[in-house]
């Protein structure tokens, strides 16, 4: 759905505050289909954007797995690698 929307859970460091916002904001963008909403729908936007974050970081923190923690830089390399495989 939303391909600027990085996964968040089994990192270390975990996730923080503002990685969850940044996800929350393209989540409800993409729902929206504001990029910047008018006057009129700030504030239901602004809204959304704080009621998925928090939603977002309950699920981070109640979540639980046996697997190791992802290194961030290494993903990072994975992705640039997809990137220049699909890309050229």
């Amino acid at each position: 759905m939303c391909r600027n929307i990085k996964t968040l859970f089994n990192f270390e460091p975990p996730a923080t505050e503002d990685e969850i916002h940044a996800s929350a904001l393209q989540f409800v963008r993409k729902l929206s289909g504001f990029n910047k909403p008018s006057q009129a729908n700030e504030a239901a936007f602004d809204r959304a954007v704080a009621e998925v974050s928090e939603a977002a970081r309950k699920l981070l923190t109640s979540l639980h797995t046996h697997a190791p923690t992802r290194d961030r830089e290494v993903e990072a390399e994975k992705a640039k690698e997809r990137s220049r495989l699909r890309f050229g």
